[in-house]
């Protein structure tokens, strides 16, 4: 095993461990298809990237970015919901997506692949990977407050629509980390999935979100073991990976 397939390997199991968290609280937050809408948000930028020959990963880090503070004052501003101000962008960005990406470049885009993964690159995603978990981990009861009553916590002082924020930034930062293996068609299902699979299994609130990481990890690790010896692509074969897992917790009756 060389070094970037090391590499690889250990910031794809990092990403899954910060994507099962993320999606836990998504799933209570009921934005878990957020996932899917977010990763297009990379799209444009995607493409801007590759057009001009630069780091894809920081082309799609500008639109997710300036997509999520978008989404954010749409939410705040016109009073619409969050899942009807993230439709709204996502169209947008889909659209803008679709013309920007060379066609040689789209299937790279939208699957995950592009490149080897260098020490930096490995360095700056698990500095990612550490900030979102570290950041959910420090309001995670403001957080949960907030899911199951926001009249509560504001009453108590909390500012809720600075920890939707930040919330929705671990978000973002989630999704940019995992596009190189998933694409931008894929990469939500690392949140959704693992998340959908643990609320059926779990039965407490801490289980629930041990278990998602737990799956998501399981799932990125025997995805990259199908994906080596079947000489697949990396990124269906994770998302196969998990949605066998979903499958069969189908069975557990009473979920």
């Amino acid at each position: 095993m060389n070094d970037a397939s090391a590499y690889a390997i250990v910031l794809g199991l990092a990403t899954a461990l910060a994507a099962g968290v993320v999606g836990s609280f998504g799933l209570m937050k009921r934005m878990t298809l957020a996932g899917d809408v977010v990763s297009h948000l990379a799209l444009p930028g995607l493409g801007a990237a590759f057009l001009w020959k630069v780091n894809p990963i920081a082309g799609a880090a500008v639109t997710v970015a300036l997509g999520i503070v978008l989404i954010h004052q749409l939410e705040r501003r016109s009073g619409l919901a969050i899942e009807t101000a993230i439709g709204v962008v996502f169209v947008a960005a889909l659209a803008a997506g679709a013309l920007l990406t060379p066609r040689e470049d789209l299937i790279d885009a939208l699957f995950g692949g592009f490149g080897a993964i260098r020490t930096i690159e490995l360095a700056i995603g698990l500095l990612g990977c550490a900030a979102v978990i570290g950041t959910l981990y420090a309001m995670r009861h403001k957080l949960i407050l907030i899911i199951f009553s926001p009249d509560i916590a504001r009453s108590l002082k909390i500012d809720v629509d600075r920890v939707n924020f930040l919330y929705l930034c671990t978000f973002g930062a989630t999704i940019l980390i995992g596009l190189r293996f998933l694409g931008a068609l894929l990469v939500g299902a690392m949140i959704i999935v693992p998340a959908a699979t643990a609320r059926r299994l779990a039965t407490s609130l801490n289980r629930f979100i041990v278990l998602s990481a737990a799956i998501s990890m399981l799932s990125v690790g025997a995805g990259f073991i199908a994906a080596r010896y079947s000489h697949l692509a990396l990124g269906p074969c994770i998302v196969g990976v998990a949605s066998a897992m979903f499958a069969l917790s189908l069975l557990k009756r009473g979920g």
